[in-house]
């Protein structure tokens, strides 16, 4: 019994090293700026890695101290945190799987409409008071400003690789037929009344098109590949765990068949 409870203690190491991934992931999506303002995936990973990490540490203590209440314990607990983090994935591969750029003749950059993104996505976006908090947050950032430093030219700027925020938020809408004068100074639109955001559009600078539909479409752009990002590190460290919690369930059931064979041994069935 003491072998299998020391691969038990050892298996549940490997889970303690496991949940660094989950958390680091949602600690990486609060360092990016969109999920940042956001706030709807990063705090659920790193509480889901925390408790992942507690887990382990249960089962790796009741398996060198052989202490099989704990290890009962470890294994309904791991289940279940294994069912949560699936569920996750398949959350997170649900709400992405929809939304893509737009080409414009001309232009390198892409735009995006809102329409195009999951209904999870849109409703995190489309309330007033959930998107005046989100824009207040987005303008206080250099987002936009930095354009201007690195684009003089309006030639330069068609060609360039906007993220999709920026494309977004930092520019009208290209069929409003704007005329360039910096990246984030616009004038003379040709045509008004081809999108609502081409009246939304203003050159104040914590304004531009912060108020925007294709704002909105941006930000959704950016949260699904730093979402997608993520959930391939999430789809491994799940796979992983599943075989360390496969290998765990197995030495618990050696252990116990050991203590079995040991007590009859010994007389007591």
């Amino acid at each position: 019994m003491a072998m299998s409870n020391n691969v038990i203690g050892a298996i549940n190491f490997i889970a303690m090293l496991l949940s660094i991934p989950i958390i680091g992931a949602g600690i990486w999506l609060a360092t990016q700026t969109d999920n940042a303002c956001v706030q709807i995936l990063q705090w659920p990973l790193i509480v889901l890695g925390i408790l992942v990490l507690v887990v382990a540490i249960a089962g790796f203590i009741g398996g060198f101290w052989r202490l099989q209440w704990l290890l009962v314990f470890y294994l309904i607990a791991m289940l279940l945190l294994i069912i949560l983090l699936a569920c996750l994935v398949i959350f997170v591969y649900m709400v992405t799987i929809r939304g893509s750029g737009h080409p414009e003749p001309s232009r390198a950059f892409l735009e995006y409409k809102l329409d195009d993104y999951s209904g999870f996505l849109k409703r995190r976006v489309r309330s007033n008071y959930k998107w005046d908090r989100i824009r207040t947050c987005l303008s206080s950032t250099t987002l936009c400003a930095q354009l201007n430093q690195s684009y003089r030219m309006a030639q330069d700027f068609f060609d360039a690789h906007l993220t999709p925020l920026q494309s977004g938020c930092c520019k009208p809408p290209t069929q409003c037929g704007y005329t360039f004068v910096n990246p984030t100074y616009w004038i003379s639109p040709i045509n008004n009344a081809a999108d609502m955001d081409c009246l939304n559009w203003s050159n104040e600078q914590t304004g531009l098109c912060y108020s925007c539909n294709s704002c909105k479409a941006g930000l959704l752009e950016n949260l699904k590949r730093e979402w997608r990002r993520a959930n391939i590190i999430l789809i491994i460290t799940l796979v992983a765990l599943i075989c360390v919690y496969l290998v765990g369930c197995c030495a618990f059931r050696n252990a116990k068949t050991e203590d079995l064979f040991r007590k009859y041994k010994q007389g007591y069935t």
